[in-house]
């Protein structure tokens, strides 16, 4: 019998065929798997990765035309002028000392430099006897009460009391807000009338929370203008009568931002941080910017460490910062 070369090529082709299935289906598959930290940065991914490729081109070599291209890019992602100037003189250092040149290892050295500036400004959980009183600060609009309803969520998945302050006194739907997730979450809640005073509001909820065998306390406060005198003098007279409720509290300050908002971020970061004192930074809405870096700039030039970051509108997808973890979603 003579073996037909049509068979052969039939059943070459058909066994191609399968494999192409084969890898679309799974392509498809892990697609639709992404993690929600690589979907929440998938703005800010495409945006630096793409020209990352696009500038690597069919270069061989790290030159000073490539690290040209590679400030605009880090620019333009907001990472911001200093601490791009000081991720460009490391990365050149780093290359330079290892005597590797190859331009398939960029990623690699700069996934590294970028770690090491967000694993500086390390958090560290203070130990302190119940209840934790946590003041949540930050201009209008940035999703500072979700946030806090977000918090409390993770909290209360611990098995841990939490307590809602409502301190935003001024703006009625933050107080309905408030108890709305304070319901989903099962927290206990604390509020006064409308323009009551918020320290007031704020002191009461240290002591009813000591009184109540509560674990956490977070308290809302109304957004304020980092560039006003007066708003930004409130905020010190809630944290002093914090402080006449229980010596040592807050024991956390944090800034909520929008990272859309970009450099002006870091802008108000720096003001509140210098009137306060912040201990950690929630930047939301990155799932909204294709400037994720941002999260560089502001731990690098303002040594405060990023607590949270909000990738989507769900609860779940507030999530703790990991420098590796970003860094991996933002580069992969």
């Amino acid at each position: 019998m003579t073996w037909d070369p049509i068979y052969y090529y039939a059943g070459a082709a058909g066994l191609l065929l399968l494999i192409l299935l084969v890898l679309f289906f799974r392509r498809k598959k892990e697609s639709q798997n992404l993690s929600p930290l690589t979907a929440g940065l998938k703005k800010s991914h495409d945006n630096l990765t793409s020209r990352l490729d696009e500038m690597m081109g069919r270069r061989t070599k790290m030159d000073a035309d490539l690290f040209s291209k590679l400030e605009e890019i880090l620019l333009s992602s907001d990472v911001g002028v200093k601490t791009t100037q000081k991720l460009l003189q490391n990365l050149s250092e780093t290359i330079t000392h290892s005597g590797k040149q190859d331009i398939r290892l960029l990623k690699h050295f700069l996934k590294q430099e970028l770690i090491q500036i967000l694993e500086k400004s390390e958090w560290t959980s203070p130990v302190v006897q119940a209840p934790r009183i946590i003041l949540l600060v930050g201009i209008n609009g940035v999703g500072k009460t979700t946030t806090i309803g977000k918090l409390a969520k993770r909290i209360r998945a611990k098995g841990e009391k939490v307590l809602l302050a409502a301190a935003d006194t001024y703006r009625a739907a933050a107080v309905a807000q408030l108890k709305v997730w304070a319901e989903r979450t099962g927290a206990h809640t604390l509020s006064q009338q409308e323009g009551a005073d918020p320290a007031a509001v704020a002191y009461d909820s240290v002591k009813a929370a000591t009184a109540r065998g509560i674990d956490v306390v977070l308290i809302d406060t109304a957004g304020r203008l980092h560039t006003k005198v007066n708003l930004m003098e409130e905020m010190k007279k809630i944290k002093r009568v914090i402080q006449k409720a229980r010596e040592d509290a807050p024991h956390e300050i944090y800034l909520v931002v929008d990272a859309t908002t970009g450099q002006n971020a870091l802008a108000q970061a720096r003001e509140f941080h210098e009137v306060l004192g912040l201990t950690g930074i929630i930047l939301t809405k990155l799932d909204g910017t294709s400037k994720g870096g941002i999260v560089v700039g502001i731990q690098d030039e303002l040594k405060i460490p990023i607590r949270y970051i909000g990738v989507g509108e769900r609860a779940d997808d507030l999530r703790e910062f990991n420098a590796k973890e970003f860094v991996e979603a933002l580069l992969n």
